[in-house]
């Protein structure tokens, strides 16, 4: 699975989930919420980009 960058430097890593947020471990980011934003600096999920 991708993972995928915020413009603020934080990577959605499907394999570590986002845990304060509730996402498990294993979700891809295309499966994440509509309404799920950065952890870090609250950006839209829209605003990520794909790498690696």
């Amino acid at each position: 699975m991708a993972k995928y960058e915020c413009p603020c430097g934080y990577i959605y890593d499907p394999a570590e989930g986002d845990y304060d947020s509730g996402i498990e471990p294993g979700t891809a980011f295309e499966d994440l919420p509509e309404d799920w934003v950065c952890p870090k600096c609250g950006a839209e999920k829209g605003d990520f980009w794909k790498v690696g």
